[in-house]
């Protein structure tokens, strides 16, 4: 016992050196083990995160379905091997896939309801305008499918050739009108057929009005006596003149982006929409856009470009956006804490608008506008509209206007009319109170420029918006030739019997400083807020992005809406906008630029009279 005892005693050093070796062989196993298990979690884990990125990446990743992202979703997707993710803020403009149901939007004839309701619009304020008696300007803009193409007044105008020339001269090489025209016809079918000037193939819809209002007949019939000549397509060979408006109106519904390019293209399998989508900030690899990362239903997603990331957000909220990603002008952007991407001062700036003011008089007979908005006759041609898409509803009444010189000396025209045969008051939010017409009138080349900034990091806050209205002389004086242009038109024989007392801006309103005392205190915008994201060459150290519709300085990103126009346009700003994105899809795709030389266009016999 004693010898077994020796025994295990004698062999206590060889057991220890047995137990630490094994300790060690363990240790050296588990650490083995738990490496392997380590690295396969951490491969795991990437592996999990690329597995996510691949079921969340798209070739193409859009921000906004408005009247240039629905265009954009549309074409790239016409190529099957592209797939596109298509990202709105906003909701459906239907319900249960209802137009009926949601008849707020596509009823010509409601379109102020969403000029005045949070629901489908952005809802901006501009700052105090120290130039209009410091008024707050109010700037709907739309956050629904079609964007602000479901929410205008469905007015299709595409300015004058001059202005895409002068856009090439601006920089914008390969945007002439030219290159332009022929975008314009290949998005549009126009009911009166193609022309040289007109489209008949396109998936936008162009109509004229079918009301045949008496009053529509006399501003015409009036401007023709004060001396201006009749044009039959003011966005054809002559813009100068007075005539009917082309609309987006087709079978007596309002035809947004929404419905001439979103729906025919939803069903197809390489496009994914998702709306009450909220992008806040644009993802990049070193100066490479990746994705974008967005909320929706309160969480935090990513998705990824393979290809590009495109904005399309519009004037407002694409230069938003770029500077909450850290493009922008670089000392702003680090006052506020936002790592630099990449230093482009002009994001923002360049902000350009038309304002425009209306000049009322009473009508003496009871044909207006006026009955029609009495409760009684709403619910008559609400049900009308409902089930026959016809009558009073099925337009929105804006179906004659002009465009005009205001000098000698003006190379082509630079003043636009609307004519309504009612009376609108504070946008439509205040209900009209009498038998009136009016026209709404402004300059179209405003020398005033503004400029938008950053309120906060957060993508929630609305910009700081400053347009600088009506802060230089030229401005001051085309404003008071719009009033008197427009006095003389009224004054015409053809009004005289439906004239009564001018309204606004009232016979006591008659000297140049009573005029713009006037003017600062009734003009508005006419929700054309353009030029923020300025095309240029990269010379051009204002420009934002290059021909190309590339964000300069940076990687697989590119602008494409209003806020790229160089400089904005003798019109609205719908049609323009839905070219520029028929455009860029061919440039995207790679495809030649579409070219029509020699196309006339009309001009003045003489600059030395107005008219």
């Amino acid at each position: 016992m004693s010898y077994l005892m020796k025994g295990l005693k004698c062999c206590g050093p060889v057991n220890q050196m047995h137990k630490v070796t094994g300790t060690l062989f363990k240790a050296h196993i588990l650490k083995n083990v738990f490496g392997i298990n380590e690295q396969q979690f951490t491969i795991s884990r990437m592996s999990s995160q690329l597995s996510s990125e691949k079921a969340n990446s798209y070739s193409y990743v859009i921000v906004g379905a408005g009247s240039a992202g629905c265009v954009l979703a549309n074409r790239l997707t016409e190529d099957p091997l592209s797939t596109v993710l298509l990202l709105e803020a906003g909701p459906k403009d239907t319900l249960l896939g209802s137009k009926r149901l949601m008849w707020k939007i596509h009823m010509p004839a409601a379109l102020t309801y969403n000029l005045c309701d949070e629901k489908y619009n952005w809802y901006y304020h501009t700052t105090s305008q120290k130039h209009m008696d410091n008024r707050i300007m109010y700037w709907p803009r739309g956050r629904v499918w079609g964007g602000s193409s479901s929410l205008n007044a469905m007015v299709y105008i595409r300015g004058h050739a001059e202005d895409y020339n002068w856009w090439s001269r601006e920089g914008a090489i390969g945007w002439d009108y030219e290159h332009c025209l022929p975008y314009f016809k290949k998005a549009q079918t126009h009911e009166l057929g193609p022309d040289q000037y007109r489209g008949g193939n396109g998936p936008l819809y162009v109509s004229r009005g079918k009301t045949n209002h008496p009053l529509h007949h006399a501003f015409l019939e009036a401007a023709q006596q004060a001396g201006y000549p009749f044009t039959d397509d003011m966005n054809g060979y002559q813009q100068e003149g007075f005539g009917w408006m082309d609309m987006t109106i087709h079978q007596g519904k309002l035809w947004s982006t929404a419905s001439a390019y979103l729906r025919p293209a939803i069903s197809r399998p390489n496009l994914s929409v998702a709306e009450k989508t909220l992008v806040t900030k644009i993802l990049f690899q070193g100066t490479k856009s990746i994705g974008l990362e967005y909320v929706k239903n309160g969480q935090r997603k990513k998705a990824f470009a393979s290809k590009e990331v495109i904005l399309s957000g519009g004037a407002i909220n694409t230069p938003q956006l770029l500077m909450l990603s850290g493009i922008g002008n670089a000392d702003d952007l680090k006052k506020l804490g936002i790592p630099v991407v990449c230093h482009l001062p002009g994001v923002g700036q360049n902000l350009q608008d038309h304002l425009e003011v209306y000049v009322q008089q009473k009508c003496t007979k009871p044909i207006t506008l006026y009955s029609a908005q009495k409760p009684v006759n709403m619910v008559r041609i609400g049900l009308e509209w409902l089930l026959k898409f016809t009558g009073e509803g099925a337009t929105a009444h804006l179906e004659s206007g002009g465009f005009i010189r205001s000098e000698p000396g003006v190379p082509h025209p630079d003043i636009q009319f609307h004519f309504l045969p009612s009376q609108v008051i504070d946008h439509g939010r205040v209900a009209s109170t009498m038998e009136a017409y009016q026209v709404h009138v402004g300059p179209m080349r405003s020398t005033s420029v503004g400029w938008l900034k950053l309120k906060s990091t957060d993508p929630n806050d609305h910009p700081i918006i400053e347009p600088n209205y009506m802060s230089t002389e030229r401005d001051i004086c085309e404003f008071r030739q719009c009033i008197k242009l427009t006095r003389e038109i009224f004054a015409q024989k053809a009004f005289e019997k439906f004239r009564g007392p001018e309204i606004q801006p009232g016979n006591h309103v008659q000297s140049d400083k009573e005029i713009d005392a006037f003017i600062r205190q009734k003009a508005d915008s006419a929700y054309h807020p353009s030029c923020t994201c300025k095309m240029g060459q990269i010379s051009d150290s204002t420009a934002v992005v290059d021909p190309q519709t590339k964000v300069i300085g940076v990687e697989n990103l590119r602008v494409v809406d209003a806020s790229i126009m160089p400089s904005v346009v003798s019109g609205n700003l719908n049609a323009p906008t839905i070219m520029i994105a028929e455009k860029a899809a061919d440039i995207i795709k790679g495809l030649p630029s579409l070219h029509e030389k020699n196309v006339p266009v009309y001009k003045p016999k003489t600059l030395e009279t107005q008219r």
